[in-house]
């Protein structure tokens, strides 16, 4: 794409952003357009459709701001489409939603703004996209979709559960990328998560799961999941991993069930000899939700190359926790971090050395990466996965 293709994209979408809920309503726009014009694409998307929407405009911001970045773009495009395949998605249903989207933001925009021009680069960008979709789906061998059966499942808080899987075959994802699951008591209702093991030869996945508050899918996950239910998983996404080079050491910061990507990934070199070191910091909001630091910890006794430091915003459990949920502080290990995770890693050093991994809430994710940038940290340095 030329300089003048983006810069017409960026600044019709910037304009529709800085209407007031003028990304919702584009939105809304554009489904009404596509289940109007092409009725069966309605069977791909569930019924409730708030998440639906936000994922949209998210991506769509997330292309937008990449347009002229082919390097990071396109692999993000190609796992795209390579995740859309478990819907049975068709090139024609790429076209459908070109053609539905350009019709919602000419009707946003108006005739004063969507000028030919404007029109043609839309076309442009789009064409772009589908192609490295659907070139990426229509390349990839692996199966559309994996299966996968809960053979335990353990609530460690009120509100956060671990479940492992058995898969019916073998999947080949790297540690720390994440995937699309779907459960069975919510049809099309797909929610990304990244397994907090890495692959094994017997076929097991382990999840940790969060109940949103108001949420559809995950406090039906926590609270609800039985041995022997069948859930779907989608391709793996993600470009989080160990990298290759090992002569920089890494830096891992997590929040929450936001560690799951990180464990993996530690739990993947404790397997191989390494010569780099890893810092892994464990934040939460209370101590209790340190749910898994016990191993973490344990594991570090065992590797000298791993270290890990807790650090909690608050300094006492909330009133609902109880003396039989999982306890924080293992035997041996120092007092914890108090203070907000970002805030406090920046605090002990520029961290320009070392390969930065940032896996948490994206409120969590932005406001560490600012701080750790703040601070002197190069940005390059710094990996996450996109914020939506």
């Amino acid at each position: 794409m030329d300089s003048q293709t983006v810069s017409l994209v960026r600044t019709t979408f910037k304009a529709v952003a800085a209407v007031d809920d003028g990304p919702e309503r584009l939105t809304r726009s554009f489904y009404s357009i596509l289940f109007t014009d092409y009725p069966e694409a309605r069977d791909f998307f569930p019924a409730a459709m708030e998440t639906q929407r936000d994922r949209l405009v998210r991506a769509l911001a997330y292309v937008v701001d990449r347009l002229e970045d082919a390097d990071t773009l396109l692999p993000y495009l190609a796992q795209l489409g390579r995740d859309h395949r478990k819907y049975g998605t068709q090139d024609a249903h790429y076209t459908a939603v070109g053609n539905s989207l350009i019709k919602a933001l000419r009707n946003f925009a108006g005739a004063e703004m969507w000028t030919d021009d404007v029109d043609r680069a839309w076309n442009v960008a789009l064409g772009v996209v589908a192609s490295a979709m659907t070139g990426a789906a229509n390349a990839d061998t692996a199966p559309a979709v994996w299966g996968g059966t809960v053979i335990e499942t353990k609530q460690v808080l009120r509100n956060l559960a671990v479940i492992k899987l058995k898969l019916n075959e073998p999947m080949p994802y790297t540690p720390g990328q994440y995937m699309s699951v779907q459960i069975p008591s919510r049809p099309r209702m797909w929610r990304y998560m990244s397994p907090a093991t890495p692959a094994s030869d017997d076929l097991t996945v382990e999840f940790h799961v969060r109940g949103v508050t108001g949420g559809w899918v995950s406090p039906s996950m926590v609270s609800h999941t039985q041995v022997g239910e069948e859930w779907l998983l989608g391709a793996p996404l993600g470009s989080l991993g160990v990298p290759a080079n090992p002569a920089r050491d890494m830096l891992l910061i997590g929040c929450g069930t936001g560690i799951a990507p990180l464990r993996a990934q530690v739990l993947a070199m404790a397997e191989w000899t390494t010569s780099r070191r890893v810092h892994m910091f464990v934040g939460g909001h209370h101590p209790c939700d340190l749910y898994d630091l016990g191993m973490l910890w344990d594991l570090s006794m065992q590797n000298p190359w791993l270290t890990v430091t807790a650090v909690t915003e608050n300094t006492h459990n909330p009133w609902w926790h109880v003396a039989e949920d999982y306890e924080a502080v293992s035997p041996g290990m120092g007092t914890l971090m108090t203070g907000q995770i970002g805030r406090v890693v920046a605090s002990l050093g520029d961290w320009a050395d070392r390969d930065i991994q940032i896996a948490g809430a994206p409120s969590m994710i932005q406001t560490t990466k600012f701080r750790l940038m703040a601070g002197g940290t190069p940005v390059e340095n710094i990996r996450h996965d996109p914020l939506y």
